[in-house]
């Protein structure tokens, strides 16, 4: 279910009048719901062979390195280079931007957060940097042979974090990403999930899609099975809930919930990763508090499960929206030396399908 080359302008899932779950967005519908958080992309498109990109994902805008945040990582199959997810799985915290890019290219975003984490003030002393960078494959549309992203490029993408809308589609790392035989992309959507006490937590997710099955949407099996159903997916959760690495794990779990609606195939060469960080003032790991014993309040296991719930609807949502704002893109297959197009999914068929 393609564009075939459609002139309808890209819409968000929402926009097209559907809606998954039952919990409420957070006003942007974006990962950067979550307070605090920053996110920035670097697109490197060149001539007819070079698509592909970074895209860096900063817990806060203060000095990452010093005051920590926890988190964890949840693989369900790890086909993949996921760099610093055993000191990550070891330690429940993260020190780094996180960045994602290409499979070639996880060297030179290493690289790159070495420098960005060197520079910044207070780090005069550092000397050891558990870089965090997840990965897709995108040789299906881009030359990633040709050594791109490079260092600065990827620098450029932490220095542009922001917080407010997230551009996504053919973006940062989703330039040359394909999903379900069609143009994949970053996507991203949050849910607001209220408690008794009052409060109320935002879960937000981020992804990189790159993974092939039968796409469903809402249900409806919106395309026929690819013949390649191998592939990726990075996903990314923040919240502003506090919680330990332990739920916090349990949390990323879930986010294979969502990634199942979709219609996955999960076969065996597909890397499918989630990594997930709380934002929370009472968890975060301040030199303070990691020079001493300190009493850190968390949610029990017994409040935990409208949080999954919660994150399995925003999987779902961030990689639909991954599909519905990307382009379609010409590049290079760089398997086979010659030229490749993926088309988008087509906005109107979604459209029709709503009205029916």
């Amino acid at each position: 279910m393609t564009d075939n080359s459609e002139t309808l302008p890209r819409r968000r899932l929402r926009d097209l009048g559907i809606a998954p779950g039952v919990f409420t967005p957070g006003p942007l519908n974006g990962i950067t719901d979550v307070a605090g958080v920053l996110v920035g992309h670097a697109s490197v498109v060149e001539g007819a062979t070079i698509r592909t990109g970074a895209t860096a994902i900063l817990a806060h805008g203060g000095n990452i390195f010093r005051d920590k945040v926890p988190a964890a990582i949840a693989v369900f199959n790890g086909y993949g280079k996921f760099a610093g997810s055993t000191q990550l799985e070891e330690l429940g915290e993260i020190e780094t931007p996180v960045v994602l890019t290409n499979t070639l290219a996880t060297g030179r975003a290493i690289e790159a957060i070495h420098a960005h984490t060197l520079a910044q003030p207070g780090n005069s002393r550092a000397v050891s940097i558990n870089a965090v960078v997840g990965e897709t494959n995108d040789s299906r549309l881009n030359d990633i042979r040709a050594g791109r992203p490079d260092v600065s490029e990827i620098m450029s993408a932490i220095a542009a974090a922001t917080d407010g809308a997230v551009v996504e589609g053919a973006v940062g790392a989703g330039s040359g990403t394909v999903a379900f035989g069609m143009k994949g992309g970053i996507g991203t959507s949050s849910r607001l999930v209220p408690f008794k006490s009052g409060e109320t937590f935002t879960v937000g997710v981020l992804v990189q899609s790159n993974y092939g099955g039968r796409l469903l949407i809402d249900g409806w099996n919106a395309s026929p099975a690819v013949e390649d159903k191998d592939g990726s997916i990075v996903i990314v959760v923040a919240t502003d809930a506090p919680l330990c690495e332990r739920n916090l794990k349990r949390l990323g779990q879930r986010t294979f919930g969502g990634l199942a609606r979709t219609g996955a195939a999960l076969s065996n060469g597909s890397g499918d990763y989630a990594l997930v960080f709380s934002t929370h003032e009472s968890v975060r790991r301040t030199p303070r508090r990691r020079a001493g014993i300190v009493v850190t309040p968390t949610l029990p296991n017994e409040l935990v499960s409208p949080l999954f719930e919660a994150v399995i609807e925003a999987t779902e949502e961030a990689i639909l929206n991954s599909l519905c704002m990307a382009q379609t893109v010409e590049g290079c297959d760089a398997g086979s030396g010659k030229p490749s197009r993926i088309e988008a999914i087509s906005l109107e068929a979604l459209r029709l399908y709503k009205a029916r």
